[in-house]
């Protein structure tokens, strides 16, 4: 019989108990006795966001279709439980056994986004595993990341065993077996490391050093150890249509952040946005044979109980099959009572008429994401989209029955200027007045409400700007300033809202975004005055980890505000993401030209990703 970790009065003191429990529809339940390895996947935040997570699903259901292996799952208390199993002396545990994650082989914690970093020493500590994993032991479980942040590990190396770089498909059976060999063999944890540092994709960073020159720049980077690669190329999955889908997916018992059954219709992007991680890290574009998706969408619908579904892919528009797909979704669905979410939608008139199909107009907004204001700025960052398309989207949008618009741009773009900011605020106004001259005054319920966000720009690795110098604190306020004042002497004010992100938090996503080992003692030191939940917005702690930056003597200056030379070492160059340097820089001193790239279907770029033999480098060709 299986005992629940938490008794009732602790169960009763705290926020949504069915965080905790487990036993949830589709979970993976087995004999610990009948398995070789015991694997707790961790997203370390909170259970709604964790659950949300289409790779900890996918990975889920992989490992626990293999007989030796049971995988569980664990996400960070919330701060209610967290102060009641240090107080108590609780151990963290997964959620299908109930036991202790310190009594697993691994524990492998997905890493989305850089203000989780202190959640990670959160899920370490709480299971008694050593923070600093010079220091774990042989009866410690083997702690692996993987995830986006994995494509700059340097600042939370120190706290992982093995870091696995790319699409988690490939890797983690050889891994697996590996592991399985050593445990036979009884070699030490050491010698385990070290051989599955040679494995493709596995960054096993205790065997790696970096060495610095004078001014805090890296001088080189290179293994400690013979036998041990240079370069670690991402792991990546060319057949997306044939490879681990979760048909099963495990259904929560509270609402969460993504309450519906996901469908990857595709990886990649073919836009080339140059402020873009995740349209370089997945290159090449892969799609999935919409044949299967029917079946799997269908399949998933009956299995989990869902009343929504949503196609998922950073630029769904993009997807050949998408207007197949969707009729099929619209008549599945009609019958079934589900919603359909068509999130990442260019704004055309395709678009538009599936919006129309699948939404209820008078209770719905759309986005548009034009990410800057003026055409000059568009170009720099490349995102393709013209005033006009922007414009006639909105026009289209409104006679479809639409009134309320939602804008996202970013603050703080390499080249920035005054006229760049103050056109947020006036396309804002354009896009009001289409609505005034495009709906009849009888038809109009109401203003149109459109609500213009803006969040600040933050250079990532392994992009265009990654050589950019990220703005101030102070900086990024007065921009946010002056888009207000902006807003405010538009003829249309009335019918703008405007909004904007935390300042604070960003320049310090800039710091860990682009950090180096020298950045663990800041990470621990903030953890002893106790930051979690740095994402979340009540618990961010600016001011201690001010104190932490000053007291380890670190200059955050050195990581934000400093322009990059074209000749530096960054501290993620020992990873090959598919995309060369080279290209790169060329995208770097294009958009310093204003120079606008073709996407990928337009015209190759030469970016490097069609080595990978597939994909949208390889379509139409014979």
């Amino acid at each position: 019989m299986r005992k629940l970790a938490l008794r009732d009065e602790i169960l009763l003191q705290v926020d949504k108990p069915a965080r905790y429990i487990g036993n949830e529809v589709n979970s993976v339940m087995k004999q610990k006795e009948e398995v070789k390895v015991r694997f707790c996947m961790c997203f370390p935040d909170v259970y709604e966001i964790g659950m949300s997570h289409l790779g900890i699903q996918i990975l889920y259901d992989m490992l626990n279709q293999w007989d030796d292996v049971w995988c569980e799952r664990v996400y960070s208390p919330w701060t209610d439980l967290d102060a009641i199993m240090r107080k108590e002396n609780i151990p963290l545990f997964a959620l299908e056994s109930q036991e202790p994650v310190k009594e697993f082989d691994f524990l492998g914690i997905t890493i989305q986004y850089e203000m989780c970093y202190t959640n990670i020493l959160q899920i370490l500590d709480l299971s008694n595993i050593p923070l600093c994993a010079a220091e774990r032991t042989e009866e410690d479980p083997i702690v692996i990341g993987g995830g986006p942040c994995t494509y700059n590990p340097e600042p939370i190396a120190e706290f992982f065993d093995l870091f696995y770089i790319g699409e988690g498909e490939t890797q983690y059976r050889p891994l697996l077996d590996l592991y399985e060999k050593h445990k036979e063999l009884g070699t030490s944890r050491r010698d385990f490391l070290m051989e599955a540092g040679k494995l493709p994709g596995i960054y096993a960073p205790q065997f790696y050093e970096p060495v610095y020159k004078e001014d805090g720049t890296i001088a080189s980077f290179s293994p400690t150890v013979e036998g041990l690669p240079q370069t670690i190329q991402k792991e990546i999955v060319m057949d997306v249509t044939d490879t681990y889908y979760p048909m099963k997916p495990v259904v929560p018992f509270i609402k969460v952040t993504q309450d519906r059954v996901v469908l990857e219709i595709q990886r990649g992007c073919i836009r080339g946005c140059r402020f873009c991680q995740a349209g370089q890290l997945y290159r090449p574009v892969r799609e999935r044979d919409v044949e299967v998706l029917k079946k799997y969408a269908v399949e998933m619908l009956k299995n989990t109980g869902h009343e929504e579904i949503s196609l998922s892919s950073l630029s769904s528009s993009d997807y050949s099959g998408l207007e197949e797909l969707v009729n099929f979704l619209i008549e599945e669905c009609k019958e079934r009572t589900v919603n359909i979410s068509l999130p990442s939608l260019r704004i055309d008139a395709f678009s538009l008429d599936v919006m129309s199909k699948v939404q209820d107009v008078k209770k719905s907004s759309l986005t548009f994401a034009p990410e800057a204001g003026s055409q000059r700025m568009r170009d720099v960052i490349n995102k393709g989209l013209t005033e006009e398309v922007i414009l006639k989207g909105a026009e289209e949008a409104f006679r479809g029955g639409w009134s309320r618009v939602k804008l996202y741009f970013m603050l703080g773009l390499p080249g920035e200027t005054e006229e760049d900011i103050r056109g947020i605020a006036e396309l804002s106004n354009k896009i009001a007045a289409v609505y005034y001259e495009t709906v009849p005054k009888e038809k109009r319920n109401g203003r149109c409400q459109i609500v213009a966000s803006t969040s600040f720009f933050i250079p990532k690795p392994f992009t265009p700007f990654q050589w950019a110098k990220q703005n101030t604190k102070q900086e990024f306020l007065d921009k946010a300033y002056l888009t207000k004042q902006s807003v405010m002497e538009q003829l249309n004010q009335k019918s703008i809202k405007y909004n904007w992100h935390e300042a604070d938090a960003s320049v310090l996503e800039g710091v860990l975004a682009r950090g180096d080992r020298r950045l663990a003692m800041v990470l621990l030191k903030v953890y002893e005055k106790g930051c979690i939940f740095d994402a979340w917005g009540e618990y961010f702690n600016n001011d201690a980890w001010m104190e932490a930056f000053e007291e380890c003597q670190v200059d955050i200056a050195f990581y934000t505000t400093r322009e990059r030379g074209l000749d530096e070492i960054f501290p993620w160059d020992f990873i090959d993401c598919g995309v060369t340097k080279e290209f790169l820089k060329r995208e770097w001193l294009k958009s310093q030209e204003g120079v606008v790239s073709p996407n990928c279907r337009m015209q190759c770029q030469g970016c490097g990703a069609n080595r990978f033999g597939g994909g949208v480098c390889y379509e139409n060709k014979n």
